[in-house]
């Protein structure tokens, strides 16, 4: 398991899209905000997404504040989950996303690993960890049913093997 951020990290996605992500790690005192942007080319589309994502100490998601450029314009998404694990966007209930404990951003490399910040795995054993996915074009949120099994724990990489129904 991983606690401690770096002070920043990096990653380029080369296979469905083109894409460049950069994070950003920030201390707080009950918790992390992960502030980053990611900008892709996927088939015809262009866009761009900036977040910024606080987590408890225990990399559980608590608000999520993102805005995107797309051909279509600009959005924006406030979205959070309350100590009851409770989920609002732009102060609406969500009731949906109750058992999620990360946001997902599509494409974010960042947001893929929170639930392994906090999970003890075991190797060959899958975990379900749901989460509130964001959609890059539009930033809707929806339900995301996905799964993380640890394919092998070595002294310089960590392989995990990923599935989700959504994107069968």
């Amino acid at each position: 398991r991983l606690t401690t951020p770096p002070g920043g990290a990096r990653w380029t996605h080369t296979d469905a899209r083109a894409a460049f992500e950069v994070v950003f790690f920030k201390a707080l005192s009950a918790g992390y905000l992960l502030s980053g942007h990611i900008t892709a080319h996927e088939s015809c589309a262009l866009w761009s997404v900036g977040y910024d994502v606080t987590v408890d100490h225990a990399w559980k998601t608590v608000a999520v504040h993102a805005s995107n450029v797309t051909a279509e314009g600009k959005g924006e998404l406030t979205l959070s989950r309350d100590s009851d694990g409770g989920w609002t966007a732009h102060g609406e209930p969500r009731p949906e996303l109750d058992g999620c404990l990360d946001v997902d951003f599509e494409s974010s490399a960042v947001t893929n690993t929170l639930p392994l910040h906090r999970l003890d795995f075991i190797e060959g054993v899958g975990v379900d960890v749901p989460a509130a996915f964001v959609r890059a074009d539009d930033l809707r949120v929806e339900r995301l049913e996905q799964r993380y099994t640890l394919i092998d724990a070595g002294p310089k990489q960590i392989l995990f093997h990923y599935e989700s129904s959504t994107f069968e």
